[in-house]
């Protein structure tokens, strides 16, 4: 079938090419900036890498992002509330204090919140939020989520050191040469609970 022909069949007018159906595609590229983030940080993300890492004409990008501030807005979003919806689940199926803790170990020393491309994107959203006040309504709502999760389990005082402890020896882990040992972690949280 020729082109022309094509346009024939579906009512397109002649020397216009049909548009590709994507009902998704703002939802793929909030999926694919995040990886773009991840590879070339926040500095190095733009409509155009993004649209060429997602295959798409640039003139998407603009349809669906206002500029990179709501682009990355959306990724950071998304980002946070993969890691918040993980930690929800892994508390949710905690039945007693014992594996409330346990879970929590698994959480900083587990695959959940430590696959490397989300642990990086993690980390520029960070530096973001410590630049752009605006940013810090996200990683708020990050740590109000977390909070909320372990006060499933806790009282207040003692989930608000413990997102504090997730938070910090799940950075230290991935930085550290010779991360922390998993009984030390599980000390660490044992502490925290019995204080």
């Amino acid at each position: 079938m020729t082109p022309s022909s094509a346009n024939a069949a579906t009512g397109t007018p002649p020397g216009h090419r049909q548009r590709r159906h994507d009902p998704d595609r703002r939802e793929r590229l909030i999926d694919v900036a995040l990886a773009v983030i991840a590879e070339h940080g926040v500095a190095g993300t733009s409509h155009r890498r993004v649209a060429a890492a997602a295959e798409v004409p640039l003139g998407s990008m603009t349809y669906h992002f206002a500029g990179m501030d709501e682009l990355l807005e959306a990724a950071f979003t998304r980002l946070a509330e993969h890691a918040a919806d993980a930690f929800d689940q892994a508390m949710m199926q905690a039945r007693t204090p014992v594996e409330a803790v346990e879970a929590i170990v698994g959480l900083i020393t587990g695959t959940v919140l430590n696959r490397r491309e989300a642990m990086v994107a993690t980390y520029e959203l960070y530096s973001l939020a410590a630049r752009r006040p605006e940013i810090r309504t996200i990683t708020n709502a990050w740590m109000a989520r977390s909070r909320r999760a372990l006060e499933r389990h806790f009282e207040p005082d003692t989930a608000l050191m413990l997102d504090a402890l997730i938070e910090g020896l799940t950075i230290h882990r991935a930085l550290s040469l010779k991360p922390m040992p998993v009984s030390t972690v599980r000390e660490a949280v044992q502490r925290i609970v019995a204080s």
